[in-house]
């Protein structure tokens, strides 16, 4: 197959050529020439054997015509991704070519719970440097932990054994704000937190609207989230009849970026250990550009679907390892995609050049006033 750099952009005018082209869904045909984009001539002339020579006829390798395409943001990840769902039979198409509302994305519906919490004042003691404070009285903490899962009494999957109730600065300053917690200043809690913790306030605000909508919200730590998540009505058990969560969640606040590579492990180890990844972008953040770079068409029954007949099922945002994504940016994708009704996938190639995808589906939480998205691992 002969392609040719006309000195903006790859074409073939070839009969035999143009033939294939056009029945592999490759380009967009124009009076019998089929032009194509960046990805599409680089994956011609690597998987397919394609040549590709200038105006003068001379013959280009891959780095040359790459080079033409220099100024295309985050050329190799793009291609890399497209050439992986090239070669597993699947159709991948220019994102502009998805111009439809398609009604393809379905979100996550939960529950809301009722989240008042009908206790007596109590009174505690704020540890700064630990960010915790402890409830002094068996009888209060009893309350707040086996009643409402605030706290940890005694120790970890062992109540019984210690006669305190520890709470975290979460558990601490959402007691405060209802007016349930003495001794414990909200102004000290709430600058030491701040201190420590990045984007606490954003964090915070999650960690609270989750509890107000009656879910029971504990430290995520042990699976590199910020929360682990509990349906409304649940409460500790103990020794065999513990209670483990189904779910975690991690706040991506608009502001904030994070390294490509540690947001896919988070997800992974949530995965591994059969619990659903939940993404929350709280925050203001600047409007950008919603950015994805294609349209994804996948399989159905038995076969595939062709862009000829039938409907892209994703849009894709192709991302390397070792690249950093803001929430703001992360919002911005997933707003063209809702737009277009239709899911993200997130692509990622790491540094062997192997592709990892995750699927973004929106989640529909009652009276929320955040963003939320269910992210799982997808093998396609």
């Amino acid at each position: 197959m002969e392609l040719v750099w006309d000195g903006k952009q790859v074409k073939s005018d070839e009969a035999s050529a143009v033939t294939a082209l056009i029945r592999g869904c490759y380009g967009e045909n124009k009076k019998g020439v089929v032009h194509l984009g960046a990805e599409e001539a680089l994956y011609l002339m690597d998987v397919r054997g394609a040549t590709c020579t200038d105006a003068s006829g001379n013959r280009m390798g891959f780095n040359e015509l790459a080079g033409k395409f220099s100024k295309k943001k985050k050329l190799l990840a793009r291609y890399l991704t497209y050439k992986d769902w090239r070669d597993r039979g699947l159709f991948i198409r220019k994102e502009e070519e998805a111009t439809g509302e398609y009604g393809r994305s379905v979100s996550r519906k939960y529950a809301r719970g009722e989240g008042k919490l009908e206790l007596p004042e109590i009174s505690g003691a704020f540890f700064k440097d630990d960010l915790l404070c402890v409830v002094d009285g068996a009888d209060a903490g009893s309350v707040l932990y086996n009643e409402y899962w605030i706290g940890q009494m005694g120790t970890y999957k062992a109540s019984h054994r210690g006669s305190i109730c520890k709470l975290d600065i979460f558990e601490a300053l959402l007691l405060s704000e209802m007016g349930k917690l003495e001794g414990c200043s909200k102004k000290e809690m709430l600058s030491a937190a701040k201190e420590r913790i990045g984007y606490f306030g954003d964090i915070y605000s999650v960690y609270r609207e989750w509890r107000e909508a009656g879910y029971v919200v504990k430290t995520g730590f042990k699976f590199g989230t910020h929360f682990r998540i509990y349906f409304p009505g649940a409460k500790p058990g103990g020794g065999k009849d513990w209670v483990h969560s189904k779910h975690v969640l991690h706040v991506f606040p608009k502001q904030s970026s994070l390294l490509i590579s540690e947001w896919a492990r988070a997800i992974r180890v949530a995965h591994s250990v059969k619990k659903t990844f939940i993404l929350a972008i709280p925050g203001e953040g600047k409007k950008k550009k919603g950015e994805v770079d294609f349209a994804l068409y996948y399989r159905k029954g038995m076969g595939v679907e062709t862009p000829k007949e039938g409907k892209p099922a994703f849009l894709m945002l192709s991302l390397s390892e070792d690249e950093y994504l803001s929430g703001e940016e992360l919002a911005a994708s997933l707003g063209v995609c809702s737009r277009r009704g239709l899911d993200l996938l997130v692509a990622i190639a790491d540094r062997e050049t192997a592709v990892t995808y995750y699927l973004i589906k929106r989640i529909e939480l009652p009276k929320s006033k955040y963003e939320y998205y269910e992210i799982e691992w997808m093998q396609p």
